[in-house]
């Protein structure tokens, strides 16, 4: 079994649709980490703030776990959006009837390299 390589961090049972995570993930994957950042500050959407959230988080598990790490050799190596558990809810409608709501989560999982020095 061959050990991963990379930084990782993993923010679970986010409340928002993986399809709406998705397209601003595909913004900044393979991007160098100040880029991906800096992308992500940019944009209005409320999902850019999990996934910037989750991107910093994992640039701060590689500096702690290696001290001579600088912070501009870190890219986004890996990024993945997956479904989490979603919750049903009822959605009251007229004459007593009732409709299903489905309330998606998300799951993202980053894990940050350092680019090859040649």
């Amino acid at each position: 079994m061959e050990a991963k390589k990379g930084f990782r961090a993993v923010s679970k049972n986010l409340p928002m649709s993986p399809s709406k995570i998705r397209p601003i993930a595909d913004h900044v994957r393979r991007k160098p980490y100040a880029d991906a950042i800096a992308i992500l500050d940019s944009l209005p959407n409320k999902g850019a703030g999990y996934l910037k959230k989750v991107i910093a988080s994992a640039a701060a598990n590689a500096m702690y776990q290696d001290q001579n790490l600088d912070e501009d050799s870190l890219f986004v190596a890996e990024l993945l959006v997956d479904g989490g558990p979603s919750r049903k809810t009822i959605w009251p409608r007229s004459r007593g009837r009732a409709d299903r709501q489905i309330k998606r989560s998300s799951h993202i999982s980053v894990v940050l390299d350092q680019k090859a020095v040649n």
